[in-house]
């Protein structure tokens, strides 16, 4: 599976406004170590550089081709990125900060992870996280859908999956009995879409980004037009145009801080 930091990009504001009100929530003053986990293309990474320009960050992803749009576009000398995985990364020393915007979804068995990254905090560090959690909506019910129907279950129906991110309540047990205190929160983005100048319909062009990029991979390039072609119809009748052309995208995200003892 391969990203491409173009076609997420796309909606970098709808894409940042989640990443800037968990960084918002973030109650440290002057942390010395921080790591991005999911960096990405870096975008979110200037964030944190700007708020603490003192402070050693490292981004980490799984991704080259978005880590070479990150280095790309760094400019705070004071940070770095690298290749990693995301479950399993290490640093030399406990960082104070653990930022993770809109990547551990894409990580499995969260009651052992959310833990374990808690544990890996400098005393009174933070572990600050945001996960999308929009799975039960037309926009990704209709991916399970289409890759269950007849036409596609032998190539993509194995790449369903039960949603991967838990009711909010689950990660404050996970969390309680290794952290001093634990913030967990849901806010749904009611997001309006612009029409695009290709004529895509935008929610369709907005999860071509991130949710369908494994099924892209699976499909192949030969594939992945019929594929889109039969989603796209189910994104048509579940949102409807407005009269400019653009869509209202209503999308949960969940959050959470927990600082270390």
């Amino acid at each position: 599976m391969s990203w491409d930091p173009a076609s997420y990009l796309q909606y970098t504001g709808e894409r940042l406004r989640p990443a800037i009100d968990l960084l918002a929530r973030v109650p440290l003053g002057q942390p010395r170590s921080i790591v991005d986990l999911g960096c990405g293309a870096g975008n979110v990474t200037a964030l944190l550089a700007q708020r603490w320009p003192d402070a050693q960050i490292m981004g980490i992803d799984n991704d080259e081709a978005m880590l070479a749009r990150a280095r790309a576009g760094a400019h705070a000398t004071k940070t770095r990125f690298v290749a990693g995985d995301l479950a399993h990364w290490r640093t030399p020393d406990a960082p104070d900060l653990i930022y993770s915007n809109a990547a551990l979804h894409w990580v499995g068995d969260h009651a052992a992870l959310f833990p374990a990254l808690a544990a890996r905090l400098a005393p009174g560090g933070a572990l600050a996280v945001q996960m999308p959690r929009n799975f039960d909506a037309p926009s990704h019910r209709s991916v399970d859908e289409t890759a269950l129907c007849s036409r596609w279950r032998a190539v993509v129906g194995d790449l369903v999956r039960p949603p991967p991110v838990a009711a909010p309540e689950q990660y404050h047990r996970w969390l309680a009995g290794s952290a001093a205190q634990v913030d967990v929160w849901e806010t749904v983005y009611l997001q309006r879409l612009a029409a695009r100048d290709d004529g895509e319909h935008p929610v369709v062009a907005f999860v071509s980004g991130t949710w369908l990029v494994p099924y892209f991979a699976a499909l192949g390039d030969a594939r992945k037009a019929d594929f889109l072609d039969d989603y796209r119809a189910r994104i048509e009748a579940a949102y409807p145009r407005e009269p400019d052309g653009s869509v209202f995208f209503p999308f949960r995200r969940l959050f959470l801080v927990a600082l270390a003892r």
